[in-house]
C-alpha cells in the first residue's frame, strides 16, 4: 500500500509538508491538541478516529 491510498491524503486536519529535499510528509494538526494522535503518523494510514474527509478528493 502506498500514501496516495492513505486517509491522510484527503484528511481535512492534516497538512502536506514538503521538504527541500523533495520528501513528503503529513502532519496531523489533530496532534497538537490530543496525544491519541500522531504528529507525523507513518503512511499509510487505513483507519483513524480523527479522519475529516475534505470536500473534494485531489
Amino acid at each position: 500500500m502506498t500514501p496516495e491510498l492513505s486517509l491522510c491524503k484527503h484528511c481535512a486536519l492534516v497538512r502536506i509538508v514538503t521538504t527541500a529535499t523533495g520528501s513528503t510528509f503529513y502532519l496531523c494538526q489533530l496532534a497538537a491538541e490530543d496525544s491519541r494522535f500522531a504528529k507525523y503518523p507513518p503512511q499509510p494510514v487505513v483507519h483513524c478516529a480523527g479522519y475529516s474527509p475534505t470536500s473534494s478528493k485531489s
